[in-house]
């Protein structure tokens, strides 16, 4: 068994070096710098299984009956390395299972602190090491015999660690045999005292059991008690309307309103990165076909949405299918929009109407077209007429002014109440028209508006404004929530220099034009058009009356 030195720059290849030599399961002994680098002392795995065989086989030769010799009061040499080594090593197996005296109690009150007593140094501790480190390169049973003694110190101490608090007996019978290691003394009485221990550790272990239950019950009820962690989340407070944060339902309201506001940032953030990529492959897409490219122009040029116009763009069929990419685009436009031009007219239904929408789209207005178209069909007998518009001064005298010409009285409700009434009391007229007050799309009181006209045999109207942008059109649409209305009214489309907005709106929307008006005369400029005028009417991008 040799040890064998390696020197490299680096520890890296030192170790490369050790694994080179001795294999991958070789025993590192010690790494330290010197003047080339780091130097790594290595032994080969064979040498590490015979000193743990001599280990195990060192105590079997050890329990031979003992011959006592006297040692002289005085010896004129020291111990050898040897010795030592055989003295630390029976020590220490006395001391894994210690005797314990018949008259320890708790009632001792020393206690011994294992980490003090495994770090205090034996006396002539180091000019040993000393010795034994100069004594390295004579033998290898000599260094044998020194990596015995650093694995059972290094055993004694992990076990002195691990070690509850002892009595003072023990701690004295622990330091007793360091104490005995000062004076120099044979082989021979040391083999006496290993054998003493080993027959006192034949002690009955019913003794050493009952000291180990009194000493664990001992040392954990002295253990400090620790607390469990307190989360972030369940701090509670101080105080005497002392509540739960996270139980607190008011808190957890407001994290889901912000949850949610987050949820809502984050699908916005989503559909513009959508919208941009797409954009960008879209126009990549337009630079390739030249067809593609002439359509979007058109249909930019007419209003049209980019969304809608990707659409269209992408479905367009080949050259052979589609030989006017126009006139298949004006195709797909009117088969989605929807109009009433296959249904009775809106002068020709029965029940209660009421016209909605923004302040300025003309509801007044057409509410009065729609009265006289009515009335020139089926008589003003047949009509009833009611105003919700209490709000401006003399909001309501131009809507009394078509009624005086027309010959039918005009009703005002100021609330709820007062419309239910109206509503039965003109219950046997064929048509009720009400003329609602106009409101922002984002007033707070359009939704009181909207509740207001809650009932079941009314009819909701949309009227927008062909002439606003599109952007506009589609805010409106949403406030006034164009699904649970009757049908939609595009209005001043005289005054559109682009129809195609309101379209684009309609279509995205699904609404359903029940009616057109394009001027201020009554009944004469109120109009039903069907979906191909009204495409055609905005791919030509004018807006003048037809």
């Amino acid at each position: 068994m040799n040890v064998k030195r390696f020197t490299a720059k680096t520890a890296r290849e030192a170790l490369a070096l050790v694994r080179e030599a001795l294999g991958d399961d070789a025993v590192v002994l010690s790494t330290k710098p010197s003047g080339d680098g780091v130097e790594v002392l290595a032994l080969a795995p064979e040498g590490m299984a015979r000193i743990q065989q001599a280990a195990a086989q060192a105590p079997v030769q050890r329990a031979a009956p003992p011959v006592v010799v006297p040692a002289p009061p005085t010896l004129t040499r020291p111990a050898t390395l040897a010795e030592r080594i055989a003295a630390r090593g029976e020590r220490f197996d006395a001391r894994v299972e210690p005797r314990l005296e018949p008259t320890l109690g708790d009632s001792a009150p020393s206690r011994f602190d294992p980490s003090r007593s495994a770090a205090m140094p034996e006396p002539g501790f180091d000019q040993s090491v000393a010795r034994d480190v100069e004594t390295l390169g004579m033998s290898t049973l000599t260094f044998q015999d020194y990596v015995r003694e650093r694995m059972l110190k290094r055993r004694q101490a992990e076990l002195a660690q691990q070690a509850p608090s002892l009595p003072a007996a023990l701690a004295a019978r622990a330091t007793a045999p360091q104490a005995a290691t000062a004076a120099p003394a044979t082989a021979q009485p040391l083999r006496v005292v290993a054998s003493e221990g080993r027959r006192a550790d034949a002690a009955p272990p019913e003794r050493h059991a009952a000291l180990r239950e009194r000493i664990n019950a001992k040392a954990a009820s002295t253990a400090p008690r620790r607390e469990p962690p307190v989360l972030r989340d369940e701090i509670r407070l101080a105080g005497p309307g002392q509540h739960d944060v996270l139980g607190d339902s008011t808190s957890l309201r407001e994290r889901g309103e912000a949850m949610g506001e987050l949820r809502g940032e984050l699908r916005s953030v989503r559909a513009l990165i959508d919208e941009r990529f797409g954009m960008l492959a879209f126009m990549e897409r337009l630079q390739r076909d030249p067809r593609q490219a002439g359509l979007s122009q058109k249909l930019f040029d007419a209003g049209l949405s980019p969304a809608l116009v990707r659409k269209l763009v992408q479905s367009l069929p080949d050259a052979q299918q589609a030989p006017d990419e126009l006139a298949w685009a004006a195709g797909v436009l009117e088969r989605n929009l929807h109009t009433d031009e296959h249904e009775l007219p809106l002068e020709d239904h029965d029940g209660v109407l009421a016209l909605i929408g923004p302040t300025g789209v003309g509801k007044t207005t057409s509410t009065a077209k729609l009265a006289a178209a009515f009335a020139t069909k089926h008589g003003a007998a047949n009509l009833g007429l009611i105003t919700l518009d209490a709000y401006r001064v003399a909001a309501h005298e131009q809507l009394r002014t078509y009624g005086r010409i027309l010959g039918v009285p005009v009703h005002t409700a100021h609330d709820r109440a007062s419309l239910e009434d109206l509503l039965e009391l003109l219950s046997a007229k064929k048509l009720v028209l009400i003329d609602t007050a106009g409101m922002a799309q984002r007033d707070a009181r359009t939704k009181e508006l909207l509740d207001m006209l809650q009932h079941r045999s009314i009819k909701k109207l949309l009227v927008i404004n062909a002439a606003a942008q599109g952007e506009t059109v589609e805010d409106v649409m949403v406030a006034y929530g164009v699904p649970q209305c009757h049908g939609v009214i595009v209005s001043k489309l005289d005054e559109a220099v682009k129809l195609g907005p309101a379209l684009d709106a309609l279509i995205r929307h699904r609404a359903r034009v029940v009616g057109v008006a394009n001027g201020q005369r009554v009944p004469e400029d109120w109009h039903r058009l069907s979906a191909q005028s009204l495409v055609q009417r905005a791919l030509r991008g004018g807006g003048s009356a037809s």
